[in-house]
């Protein structure tokens, strides 16, 4: 939405084109000019949609669209500009998954454990490169014009190490509008609170660390402490946490997640793998609430200036910080305040917004040569998009002579 806010900002025309069902909670993209069309996976109507269209720039949402109807695209639309916006690096997030599964497997802590909160660095880059899933994502930002990439730090990681020249790269973060500079204060503020889409993995496995190990030792400290855990799609496993007993509360989903955060005093943000920028520690911040966390939750949030909270890699630790927090007054001003500069220096709308205008403009004046220069990009076309495009075209057929009646 923040990029769709940038581009109508320049008076640019947008078709939102989505393989997905509706969402219950979709946005009103038609009350702000935007035409949205639907289109269908391994369909060969796409090739009719985008031939009429001819766009100036093709936006796809993550590498498996590109991986989909990048093809299509580049053959009926050859002069469009290809960008990628990645969200995260999901083969970091996956590799850090894997680690972590594999330390609890075999009876290890995760608490302080090097390679899995540690930012990203060779070893992690080893366990990377040799998985399916960061071969195809690193083939997907090769065969693009441009990829925007929402953490500095995953920057450092694709360049340094799996040397993926930078001219490919964007740097674009969340964008923000309006960043306050004021807020509730401390003694208006009351109770612990996490949140997050329990369908997304790393959160839920926050929810659990909390739930087993970090929550008792707060509430051992703060024995009236409570925690109020709020996320969409709460499944039963998640439901069945809820304890008011050990004031362990699980709120369901957030009409406004901005409001819960304002009225708490502290967020816990544990978790132990992930990439990309998180969403909830930004939403902390613009509501002026301090948050602990992991150094993955931390990581690419505040870049050299000081966090907004406390960031530590083990259970004791980081309940230690959030209960002093909690009680320290000054300490949590310091905190608050500290947040809002962070969402100055690296959020703001107003920079981002027009280095991205201005950088699709410098491609789209030069395209030709850009892609000359991008020259295992073209091999990756060539010979990727075949295989992608035969598999396509095969499904398709075969949909197309299934029995109807099944």
């Amino acid at each position: 939405m923040q990029l769709i806010d940038c581009f109508l900002e320049h008076g640019w025309q947008i078709t939102f084109a989505s393989a997905a069902s509706e969402g219950e909670h979709k946005a009103d993209l038609a009350a702000l000019g935007i035409s949205e069309m639907p289109i269908e996976l391994n369909n060969s109507s796409f090739d009719a949609f985008i031939s009429a269209l001819q766009p100036d720039v093709v936006l796809f949402d993550q590498f498996l669209m590109e991986e989909q109807f990048g093809w299509r695209v580049e053959k009926h639309a050859p002069d469009a500009l290809r960008v990628l916006e990645t969200c995260d690096l999901q083969s970091m997030r996956h590799s850090r998954h894997q680690i972590l599964k594999e330390l609890l497997k075999d009876g290890i802590s995760a608490d302080g454990y090097g390679e899995l909160f540690a930012a990203p660095d060779a070893r992690l880059f080893m366990r990377m490169a040799v998985t399916d899933l960061a071969q195809r994502e690193l083939a997907s930002f090769y065969r693009c014009d441009l990829s925007l990439v929402v953490s500095d730090v995953e920057i450092d990681l694709l360049t340094e190490h799996f040397k993926l020249p930078a001219q490919l790269l964007h740097w674009c973060p969340l964008m923000l509008r309006d960043i306050p500079q004021s807020g509730r204060g401390f003694a208006e503020r009351a109770h612990f609170l996490t949140i997050g889409n329990f369908r997304h993995a790393p959160n839920w496995d926050a929810v659990l660390w909390l739930k087993n190990t970090l929550w008792p030792l707060i509430r051992q400290q703060l024995p009236a402490a409570q925690l109020h855990v709020y996320g969409a799609y709460t499944p039963p496993k998640a439901t069945a946490l809820h304890n008011a007993a050990q004031g362990f509360h699980i709120m369901d989903r957030a009409d406004d997640a901005l409001q819960v955060l304002a009225a708490a005093r502290v967020s816990l943000a544990p978790l132990r793998f992930g990439a990309g920028i998180k969403g909830k520690v930004m939403d902390a911040m613009i509501s002026g609430t301090p948050t602990v966390t992991t150094p993955v939750g931390a990581e690419a949030m505040h870049g050299e200036l000081p966090f907004p909270g406390a960031v530590a890699g083990d259970a004791q630790a980081l309940a230690d910080h959030a209960v002093r927090l909690y009680k320290d007054q000054a300490l949590w001003e310091q905190a608050q305040r500290a947040g809002w500069q962070v969402l100055q220096a690296r959020f703001a709308h107003q920079q981002h917004c027009a280095s991205l205008i201005e950088r699709i403009n410098q491609l789209r004046d030069n395209l030709a040569a850009h892609r000359t220069a991008n020259f295992t990009g073209a091999m990756l076309r060539h010979h990727q998009h075949k295989s992608t495009q035969y598999m396509s075209q095969w499904i398709e057929a075969k949909n197309r002579l299934a029995p109807t009646d099944r």
